[in-house]
C-alpha cells in the first residue's frame, strides 16, 4: 500500500481510533492476524454504522 492511498476499509471504518487499530492490525503478518484483522473490521463496520462519513469522495 502506498503512502498516499486510502485503505478500502476506511469506507467503513470512520472512527480515529479504529482507523489507528486497522493499521496496527495491517502491519502484522500470520493466518491469525489476518483472521482477527477481518474480525476486527466487521465488529468496526458494524459499530461504526451510525456514524456519518466526514469525507468526501
Amino acid at each position: 500500500m502506498q503512502n498516499n492511498q486510502v485503505p478500502a476499509a476506511f469506507r467503513w471504518i470512520k472512527t480515529d481510533c479504529g482507523r489507528a487499530k486497522y493499521n496496527e492490525l495491517a502491519t502484522r503478518s500470520g493466518v491469525t492476524a489476518k483472521l482477527r484483522l477481518g474480525w476486527f473490521v466487521l465488529v468496526a463496520s458494524l459499530r461504526d454504522l451510525p456514524i456519518k462519513s466526514e469525507e468526501k469522495a
